[in-house]
Formats: C-alpha cells, sequence, structure tokens
C-alpha cells in the first residue's frame, strides 16, 4: 500500500512540474530578440492612429506581444505644418534588423538609400510576408505620410490624413510599396516610403488601393 501511494504522488509530482515548465513564458529566437523593423500585422485599420502617440503605441503593444516590448518603438510617420515632423527623424539610427535577423538597413543614409527591402525582408512583428503585387488581397500599401527621403511635405494638400486623425473620406495619405512593386516600372512604383497616395482615410480608402492601414515599425533604442 504504501509503495502504492509514493508511485500515485510520485507520479504526480512529475505532472505537476511538467506543466508548470509548459506554463513558464518561452525564450524568443535569439533573432528576434535582436529585431528594430517590422511591418504591423493588423489590418483594417483606417488613417486615424491616434496621431503619431497612438501609432507609436501601436507599434510598441505589437512588438511587446513578441517579447521585444523592451525596446522603444516608433512608427515610420511624417506629420505637416507647423512643428511638421519628418519620419526619419525619429527612428533611432541604425543599424535595424527584420524578425529574421536580416538586416534592412545600417543607419538612416542607407534606408533611405540603397536599402535591403524588399518582400522576403520587409516582414512582419510575427515573421509573416506581407502580400504583395500579385497576392489577393494586397496589402503592401504601408501609411508613411513621408517624401522618399523621409522627409515631411510641405505645401497644402493633405498627405498624412490629417496628422493621423482622419478616418473618413476626406484627406489623403502618402503610401509606400513594402514589396518595391507597382502597377508600373518606375521609382515610384518601386519606393518604399512614397509611393502614391490614398483614396481617402477610411478602411475601405485604404483597401482600395492595396493597402490595410499598416505601419513600418522602428526600434529607436
Amino acid at each position: 500500500m504504501r509503495k502504492l501511494f509514493l508511485g500515485a504522488a510520485a507520479t504526480l509530482l512529475i505532472a505537476v512540474s511538467g506543466q508548470a515548465q509548459q506554463q513558464q513564458p518561452q525564450p524568443q529566437p535569439a533573432q528576434q530578440n535582436d529585431m528594430g523593423f517590422f511591418v504591423t500585422s493588423g489590418v483594417g485599420r483606417s488613417g486615424d492612429t491616434g496621431g503619431l502617440s497612438g501609432a507609436d503605441q501601436i507599434c510598441q503593444g505589437l512588438a511587446q506581444a513578441v517579447g521585444v516590448g523592451a525596446k522603444t518603438w516608433h512608427a515610420y510617420l511624417s506629420t505637416q505644418g507647423a512643428g511638421a515632423v519628418n519620419a526619419r527623424d525619429r527612428i533611432g539610427q541604425g543599424p535595424w534588423k527584420n524578425s529574421k535577423g536580416v538586416v534592412i538597413a545600417n543607419n538612416v543614409a542607407e534606408l533611405h538609400g540603397n536599402n535591403n527591402l524588399t518582400k522576403q525582408t520587409a516582414l512582419t512583428e510575427k515573421g509573416a510576408m506581407v502580400a504583395g503585387v500579385g497576392d489577393d488581397p494586397t496589402t503592401h500599401d504601408i501609411l508613411t505620410g513621408s517624401q522618399a527621403d523621409g522627409t515631411a511635405f510641405k505645401d497644402n494638400e493633405d498627405h498624412t490624413c490629417g496628422n493621423w486623425t482622419k478616418s473618413g473620406t476626406d484627406g489623403s495619405a502618402m503610401l509606400g510599396h513594402s514589396d518595391r512593386t507597382g502597377l508600373r516600372d518606375d521609382a515610384p512604383s518601386h519606393s518604399w516610403n512614397s509611393s502614391h497616395p490614398s483614396r481617402g482615410c477610411s478602411v475601405q480608402g485604404l483597401i482600395g488601393t492595396g493597402g490595410a492601414g499598416r505601419l513600418y515599425c522602428f526600434a529607436v533604442r
């Protein structure tokens, strides 16, 4: 009887120990811990991110969900008007790696020059590719509100959905192609950050040009 009791107790102890080990957070892969860039995985967003701070919170929350929330994350977005902000000035100095550990750019100058952003490297925080030209539906349009050099527009047209506060048919946002591919073989079609404007700022408007309200997120530090 004593042997049966000890055997049952030992079995229970092993089971509890195994369950505790399963519940413990699993360490992130080394390359993901080193991640400094991603495209947001969430879709169906409008141009209203809640301003720059709201966009940064989206990036921070997604980073937190995959174990890299200890870093400070900013969305690659410019604003317009008084106190305009350049997207290139708010993303740190680099280098930036994607979730697979691949360097997409070593510094700000390289990011806006000969970078390594392609459909295969512009991955989400979960390591998934973003649907591009040839995929159905296409969601490669990324909100940036920026010129090709990463600076804010200086004209009077709306390129930022009212500094990221509009979600209707009025306004527009400059978009980039995460897969560097468009309907033509020209510089804008191949631009990752300044390809074409959106059709309004609503969810349906962004979907209409091949987007889903996605953002580029960069680790500032």
